[in-house]
């Protein structure tokens, strides 16, 4: 009896704990997920506010500088804003930005959002709904750069592009970093 007792005791110790570790589990996978997902939109927002800094009359020629035999050249003007060149140079130092972003937890579903949290204007902010700390800041910095460097041919592809609604079709649509992201509002930072 004392035996039967002892088991089920053990039983019950044991389920709880299983239980206890797959949610612990199942909460870390999606506090990585919003990070990622978060990184994934700050990183959108970034490069659409430095393609948006380049003078938009700033033009470049691509194509190639050989002769056809017929005297012509294959060059063509694109915008500067939007050549690969440039969408590269952008993508080297977005990832810094991140540190001007904080954390937002949504009270109705606890899922993570991040915000920018330093104006790029020097205008006063609202921190009220942000947390700043340097461990969230840097593992946003760190999922960004991840990011762009496992998906920098489909950034720069949407960039040069100028794809409308670049957040939902990047971050959802074609790199599923973000599950959950057509419920997010499309803010403006």
């Amino acid at each position: 009896m004392f035996r039967d007792k002892m088991r089920d005791a053990a039983l019950l110790l044991t389920s709880c704990v299983v239980v206890f570790l797959l949610l612990s589990f199942s909460r870390a996978a999606r506090q990585g997920q919003d990070i990622r997902c978060g990184a994934c939109r700050a990183l959108v927002d970034e490069m659409e506010w430095a393609i948006s800094q380049v003078d938009p009359k700033k033009m470049i020629q691509t194509g190639s500088f050989r002769i056809n035999p017929d005297g012509s050249q294959s060059i063509r003007e694109i915008p500067l804003a939007r050549s690969e060149g440039n969408l590269l140079e952008l993508m080297e130092s977005v990832c810094e930005r991140m540190e001007d972003y904080g954390e937002r937890t949504d009270p109705s579903t606890n899922r993570k959002s991040y915000i920018r949290v330093k104006s790029r204007t020097g205008e006063a902010m609202d921190f009220s709904e942000a947390t700043l700390d340097s461990r969230v800041t840097s593992s946003l910095k760190f999922a960004c750069e991840t990011i762009a460097e496992h998906h920098e041919d489909e950034i720069i592809e949407f960039f040069a592009h100028e794809t409308d609604n670049v957040k939902d079709k990047l971050c959802s649509k074609r790199t599923d970093l973000c599950d959950h992201a057509l419920n997010i509002p499309h803010d403006e930072l």
